[in-house]
């Protein structure tokens, strides 16, 4: 290639970056100078505009090897309203809706990507990593968590079980995973192997994983917390009946979804809309884990029919509409002033979790008997955090209230860091395990495809 290529192709992103900028600028003065205009219509154009902004911030930074959603979180966080404030509180809130359509389409996406055949000869590691991953995680943050608690400003005042409860529940949080961040980072670098494939593997299994021990770690926590309490069964059946219930709706939804694809096949990407936005409400007001459902579905239309490839299609026909609106929108939630004063301790804890992954990486790679590349880069995957840690840390402040709002704050704070680093970190050891199609030296097929020529175990 010419030297006039690569001139060029900074030449065009440093123009897309100026229109951009331009805009940007624009809106600013009009949110100004037309308050009056109405939060819809803000709304409408906070998405435009994030869509337009966020995609030239990852144009103009991918020469410089920064994934996509790490320039998505900083626009979200630039233009947010903790940021120039372009992009309003009441806009951010109005977008949730649209934020969980992307999620449910998302985790469909991340059903359809797990394989019986990449399982079954995974099966060994998966099972070893999941056992080391969630143990450790859980009792070592817990452990950390005490420790840190000259750092924590609500922590200081806890008598020590109380201290003991509010640890066990940040080792639950600490265990949660950002299937997200894993598919974001994977469709755009196109990577494919034994990283990628185990990588999606455990952390599209965990979110199972996290609400079983979500509802151990309340359930021993209680009494802790709460002087009196005692320690309920009934939590386990109603967990078992919420897990199984799950499950049911979700292989209904599935063979629903892959007999309309096989039978009608058309506007399916209409259908996958309202698909998001109507059932993800509906399954939470009937108290099911809606981002579970919608996993068990992908993994239903992919496995027991002959339509996962089309599905894998329509969703990612979306392109990256789907990461730039639940990225950006999560950076314009970060509350950089929060962020400030917790620096130190979220810090510390989103260190720890990750020096927890690196050895629980090691470890596990070395009982089950992986390859190098797993035992050096596993745990790579399991670090980004993303909208699963908030949701569980809004469901821990909500039953225990005697943590206040400071609890969810520093998971905040936390999750932040998580978010900032992890999809970088990713992105780093899929690079050194050659495994990114730009790593690899050929075009190679992009997010379902590159992962559905690769066999069991992720080989090519």
């Amino acid at each position: 290639m010419s030297a006039a290529g690569p001139r060029r192709g900074m030449a065009s992103r440093l123009a897309v970056a100026s229109v951009a900028l331009g805009l940007l600028a624009l809106v600013a003065v009009a949110t100004r100078l037309a308050p009056e205009a109405g939060p819809r219509a803000g709304t409408i154009a906070a998405i435009g505009l994030l869509l337009l902004v966020a995609g030239a911030a990852a144009l103009v930074t991918e020469p410089l090897g920064v994934p996509h959603l790490t320039a998505f979180l900083l626009t979200g966080v630039a233009v947010g309203p903790h940021g120039l404030g372009v992009v309003g509180h009441q806009a951010v809130e109005d977008l949730q809706a649209v934020n969980a359509l992307a999620l449910a389409l998302i985790a469909l996406a991340g059903g359809a990507e797990l394989r019986l055949a990449g399982l079954r000869a995974g099966l060994r590691g998966l099972g070893v990593a999941t056992l080391v991953q969630n143990g450790l995680g859980l009792v070592g943050m817990a452990a950390v968590f005490a420790a840190a608690r000259p750092l924590i400003p609500f922590a200081q005042g806890l008598e020590p079980a109380a201290l003991a409860g509010a640890a066990l529940l940040w080792g639950a949080v600490a265990v949660t995973r950002s299937p997200s961040a894993l598919l974001g980072v994977v469709a755009q670098t196109r990577a494919r192997g034994p990283l990628t494939s185990f990588s999606l593997n455990f952390v599209m299994t965990s979110d199972v994983v996290v609400v079983v021990v979500l509802a151990v770690a309340t359930t021993l926590a209680r009494p802790l917390l709460e002087p009196g309490a005692a320690v309920s069964l009934a939590s386990f059946g109603h967990l078992a009946d919420e897990l199984v219930g799950s499950v049911a709706v979700g292989t209904t939804l599935g063979l629903g979804l892959a007999l309309y694809l096989w039978a009608v096949g058309r506007h399916v990407l209409i259908v996958l809309v309202a698909l998001g936005l109507v059932f993800t409400h509906l399954f939470a007001w009937l108290s099911f884990e809606w981002l579970l459902v919608f996993i068990v579905a992908g993994f239903v239309v992919q496995n027991l029919t002959s339509q996962g490839k089309v599905l894998l299609h329509e969703v990612e026909r979306t392109g990256e509409v789907v990461y730039v609106i639940f990225f950006a929108t999560a950076g314009a939630h970060l509350d950089l002033g929060l962020l400030a004063q917790l620096w130190p301790a979220a810090l510390l804890l989103a260190g720890a979790r990750a020096a927890l992954a690196v050895v629980g990486g090691r470890l596990s790679s070395r009982l089950a008997g992986d390859p190098p590349v797993l035992a050096r880069w596993g745990f790579a995957g399991l670090v980004p955090q993303a909208g699963l840690a908030l949701g569980i840390a809004s469901q821990v402040t909500a039953q225990f209230p005697q943590l206040g709002t400071s609890f969810g704050a520093l998971v905040v704070a936390v999750v932040a860091v998580n978010e900032l680093a992890g999809p970088v970190l990713l992105k780093v050891a899929l690079d050194r395990a050659g495994e990114t199609a730009a790593e690899a030296g050929a075009p190679g097929p992009a997010g379902g495809e590159a992962l559905a020529e690769a066999g069991p175990g992720g080989q090519a």
